[in-house]
């Protein structure tokens, strides 16, 4: 009778073989398994909640999960920054960055995480630009009035911005050193204590990003002079911007984007990069943002890791010129 042993052998490592991917497949966890959360280093009812509340709402029903947003605000995006790095590295807790995270690494003299090491970038969401707005009567016309005035009159001219080190003031501290002009920054807690010095006649100018301004401008109560973008935003399409007003190599703006724990899978950062992508191409959504002063925009996670990269130098410069001193 003949031996069946090695036939019988060879058919089991075969069965065995044949087995091994499905097993692996099998060890693969699903993603997402749970909610996610997204924590907002922002209060809640400003424009980084709000595009973050209504992305996420998108991106949930694309993942099949609920995503959670956990507001927690503090200087420089540190509280929320570490909140998700202090996260398993799943995909299933992420950061709300934005400009703020590059702006910290300068106003601080250490943060406890290396930005550009530290998180794993998914991608973009928006980009929002800042307004230069005066009083309705205002004697400046154009912007062109504004700088002939602050040019001949040094130290004469004041600009509203919210706290020192923020986008707003860095602007406006950009702004100055483009275009030629002594002006006086004048600090405010936040958005309302500026709109509401500007209609007082408290200041000249204010640095304030779009968001808070459009309603202030549909009612007429104030004028934008420019915008701070490199094209004209769509909303204001008869404001121009300041580099078409003669201050050249003059963009100023601000930007939301997701990112995760550097350690998180790359599998599961492109799921969450095409989320993000379907989230910001639905029409409901980019009019949505568009309403708040934000041009949707989705990128890369290389794009983005080059986006953070180029604005902590560039934001470096300002205040350092600036002589703003680290914490």
């Amino acid at each position: 009778m003949r031996d069946l042993t090695p036939t019988l052998r060879r058919r089991g490592l075969l069965l065995a073989f044949a087995a091994l991917p499905w097993r692996n497949a099998a060890a693969q966890p699903v993603f997402p398994g749970k909610p996610i959360t997204l924590i907002v280093p922002f209060a809640p009812g400003g424009v980084a909640d709000i595009t973050a509340r209504t992305v996420a709402q998108a991106m949930a029903a694309s993942l099949g999960q609920p995503i959670v947003v956990d507001n927690r605000p503090g200087a420089g995006a540190i509280v929320a920054s570490q909140a998700v790095l202090q996260a398993p590295a799943d995909g299933h807790t992420l950061l709300l960055m934005s400009n703020a995270n590059a702006v910290s690494v300068h106003l601080f003299k250490k943060l406890p995480y290396d930005v550009t090491q530290a998180f794993a970038p998914i991608s973009t969401l928006g980009f929002f630009d800042l307004g230069l707005a005066v009083r309705s009567d205002s004697r400046f016309k154009t912007l062109a009035d504004l700088l002939q005035f602050g040019r001949a009159n040094p130290g004469k001219l004041s600009i509203g911005t919210i706290a020192v080190g923020s986008t707003q003031h860095l602007a406006a501290e950009l702004f100055k050193s483009r275009a030629g002009i002594d002006a006086v920054i004048v600090p405010y807690k936040g958005s309302p204590a500026v709109i509401n010095a500007l209609r007082a006649g408290e200041i000249d100018l204010a640095f304030e990003i779009l968001s808070p301004l459009l309603p202030q401008l549909s009612a007429k109560v104030i004028r934008a002079l420019a915008v701070t973008g490199d094209k004209r935003f769509a909303l204001l399409p008869e404001v121009p911007t300041v580099q078409q007003q003669g201050v050249a190599n003059y963009v100023a703006a601000s930007w939301n984007a997701l990112a995760a724990p550097a350690a998180t899978p790359p599998a599961v950062i492109e799921r969450l990069r095409r989320a993000a992508q379907e989230a910001i191409d639905q029409p409901a959504v980019g009019q949505r943002l568009r309403e708040l002063g934000v041009t949707p925009q989705g990128s890369t996670p290389a794009a983005l890791a080059a986006l953070l990269t180029r604005e902590i130098a560039r934001w470096g410069e300002v205040v350092r010129a600036a002589k703003i001193e680290p914490e």
